[in-house]
């Protein structure tokens, strides 16, 4: 484990960019980025074209390790090369942003109240083709619906008995079971899943380390005891639908609570925009994201 990256991801100023959509979310990216799907034809021309739009962001003089901590990538976007480097290479090496690597393979069917995560029968090999990469950690999501006990337990067995995998490969891994924002059950579901991880948690030893991906709780600043907690090297939040100003209202009143918005970061974003206009947007997002996650 790179310690500066480390130390960076415990306290430094900024927050966590996911650019991690993966083969079932991007056309929805790439339309909302104004590329819709008669432009183009096949996944590969589809991922080439995401490929571009992340580039554009990471080579942005608005995305640097000032305001950005991190990145969470996908699995084809670290195989790929940005301004003739890797993709992860160059965010430490150039941005001095921390490099993450969705791991999951998206969602089984709900039981339960939830959506586990499909297996991951080759996370060994890709934790391997992380490390070499200089990739710190990793990101895996599951999703909870309802207050079902049951449920909220399974999901975060599941996060842990693959986040020690995880940790045994000599990388941080984020733990993200998602409450859905429309649950409605919202409040209790994080009641559960709060005395779920605590529980977890408490059974790692001193050199485990881990990070916590959740929703926005309902109750300001909630999971401070998760914050504080000597295993936790960083809560951060995602935007779960939120729009970026109510994302960013909802995240100023979780203290030491830290961003890792993925549509809020990208929106209003544009390929038909000038790179001063893109610039700019991406600048305003950028600092107003930062700004909630330093309250």
């Amino acid at each position: 484990m790179n310690d500066q990256m480390l130390q960076r991801m415990k306290s430094g100023n900024g927050f966590i960019a996911a650019l991690d959509q993966s083969g079932g979310s991007t056309p929805k990216a790439l339309g909302l980025y104004g590329i819709q799907t008669s432009a183009y034809s096949g996944d590969a021309a589809m991922f080439d074209l995401m490929h571009q739009m992340r580039s554009r962001i990471m080579t942005s003089p608005a995305f640097s390790g000032e305001r950005v901590l991190g990145a969470i990538l996908f699995e084809m976007t670290m195989d790929r090369q940005v301004e003739g480097m890797g993709s992860a290479e160059y965010l430490w090496n150039k941005k001095g942003v921390v490099p993450f690597i969705k791991v999951d393979k998206g969602l089984a069917d709900q039981a339960n109240g939830v959506q586990l995560m499909k297996p991951i029968p080759d996370l060994d090999d890709l934790l391997a083709k992380s490390a070499s990469h200089g990739v710190f950690g990793t990101k895996m999501r599951s999703v909870i619906k309802l207050a079902d006990a049951d449920g909220v337990a399974s999901i975060v067995d599941q996060q842990f008995e693959i986040g020690r995998r995880i940790i045994g490969a000599d990388l941080v891994p984020i733990i993200e079971p998602e409450v859905d924002i429309h649950s409605p059950q919202k409040e209790a579901a994080e009641v559960l899943l709060k005395a779920a991880l605590t529980a977890q948690l408490d059974q790692l030893t001193d050199d485990h380390n881990v990070m916590l991906k959740l929703t926005l709780p309902s109750t300001p600043g909630f999971y401070s005891d998760l914050v504080a907690h000597p295993q936790v090297v960083r809560v951060v939040a995602l935007s779960g639908g939120y729009s970026r100003d109510d994302a960013n209202t909802m995240l100023a009143q979780n203290h030491e609570v830290i961003a890792s918005f993925s549509r809020a970061l990208t929106e209003g974003l544009s390929a038909q925009q000038s790179d001063d206009e893109f610039n700019a947007m991406l600048g305003s997002s950028i600092e107003s994201i930062y700004q909630a996650s330093i309250t």
